[in-house]
């Protein structure tokens, strides 16, 4: 059994991973709970289901695994909200203990009528609305409107670029929430700017990244060829958590 987050802390601490890798240098900088998903260079999508297996067989925390079939916007075709939800319920089986999805209309309001089918699916587990709640018209609107459907939390950034930008607006969220929803910033977290941000804010989660790059293990490496399009990451190196990073975000919360 995945066990509770840590209450006995004042600020929870969400680490976003893609790897096992990442997931175990998270717990070891003293995270409370992951968000799981992959191609963060697409602001992260559906992660793998031995992935998720992986993960719940060898981390000690709670897995809150993103439910996004693509990258772009939030606006998802009937096609597109199947796999959603074949997706949920087949990580639903493998361990999640949480799933963090968003879904938008065509005219910039929370598609209400397919978050609530979702949010049935998943229960018991706990639902995060992600950062669509930044691409929408009224992040006010869209707050009220999830937490009439029973939402746990919203990730945000406040509909700004990052948290700083956001803080003001991220403070009159958690305002407007009371104890009916929570309100978690994430977005542009960085050591120098965490107290801040929860100072601005009065927020009970926060929500990091903690990235590092690390370079490829290949020897050989042509380079006449990649596998990505012409914008593309790099094909020697990837994002990882770094767990020193981590250990900094929780001497900082502490």
């Amino acid at each position: 059994m995945i066990p509770a987050p840590n209450t006995s802390r004042s600020i929870l601490l969400e680490v976003l991973v893609e790897s096992v890798e990442s997931a175990r240098a998270a717990v070891t900088g003293g995270a409370d709970r992951l968000e799981v998903c992959q191609n963060l260079f697409e602001g992260g999508t559906t992660p793998s289901a031995g992935l998720v297996t992986a993960l719940h067989r060898t981390v000690p925390l709670p897995l809150h695994v993103m439910i996004r079939p693509r990258g772009g916007d939030f606006c998802y075709s009937e096609e597109e909200f199947e796999v959603m939800r074949q997706d949920l319920r087949i990580l639903k089986g493998l361990g999640a203990s949480g799933v963090v999805l968003g879904l938008l209309n065509p005219n910039g309001t929370v598609d209400t009528v397919r978050t609530a089918e979702l949010i049935a699916m998943a229960r018991p587990l706990s639902v995060t609305f992600h950062r669509a709640i930044d691409m929408t018209r009224d992040v006010f609107e869209a707050l009220e409107a999830l937490a009439e459907l029973g939402v746990d939390r919203v990730l945000t950034s406040g509909g700004e670029a990052s948290v700083i930008e956001g803080a003001e607006v991220i403070a009159e969220m958690v305002r407007r929430a009371g104890n009916r929803i929570g309100v978690m910033p994430g977005g542009g977290i960085r050591e120098r700017n965490v107290e801040r941000v929860l100072r601005i804010t009065g927020a009970r989660e926060i929500h990091v990244s903690g990235s590092k790059s690390i370079s490829s293990r290949m020897e050989f490496r042509n380079p006449r060829v990649a596998m990505g399009r012409e914008l593309r990451a790099p094909e020697f190196s990837h994002n990882g958590v770094d767990a020193d990073r981590v250990v900094a975000y929780r001497r900082l919360l502490a």
